[in-house]
């Protein structure tokens, strides 16, 4: 019974995680007051929900989203072929002045919700697989914030 066991479990793929990227950060050339203010109108244009916002620590943490793997996180693969399917991202921003300029740091927090292996069959929600960033939202978001700062 347990050499079947050991078998089977030998010839399963292992699901290889993508690396995390370290934080996301960015200067912005504009007093800490405005970059506030374009942070939180780029948070709103894009819909995000949000947990928490407390301008005079300079946080703000949005609550789970649920984006296609792909588009905000790299969810790694089974085998050969790539996890495809829906995530649950959650992002914090940490902004501080900094002189004339400020400070922006952003983290993420990625998980598969449902998922299948390539573009077979139906998305499973079991087992939860931790998904790294793309990126993407952190540069558009500092993209839209430089842009709403501009004189």
């Amino acid at each position: 019974m347990m050499g079947v066991a050991l078998s089977l479990v030998g010839c399963a793929r292992p699901h290889v995680s993508p690396l995390a990227p370290p934080p996301y950060r960015a200067e912005i050339g504009a007093g800490y007051d405005v970059t506030w203010m374009a942070l939180v109108r780029a948070l709103a244009k894009q819909n995000l929900p949000l947990r928490a916002i407390a301008r005079d620590s300079g946080v703000i943490a949005t609550d789970d989203v649920v984006t296609p793997i792909g588009v905000y996180s790299d969810c790694g693969r089974t085998g050969d072929e790539q996890l495809e399917g829906e995530a649950l991202v959650t992002f914090t921003m940490f902004v501080e002045p900094d002189g004339a300029g400020t400070r922006l740091q952003i983290n993420s927090s990625m998980r598969t919700q449902g998922h299948r292996k390539g573009s077979s069959g139906k998305l499973k929600t079991q087992p939860v697989y931790s998904c790294a960033s793309t990126g993407r939202f952190e540069a558009n978001l500092v993209d839209a914030i430089r842009e709403a700062v501009k004189p």
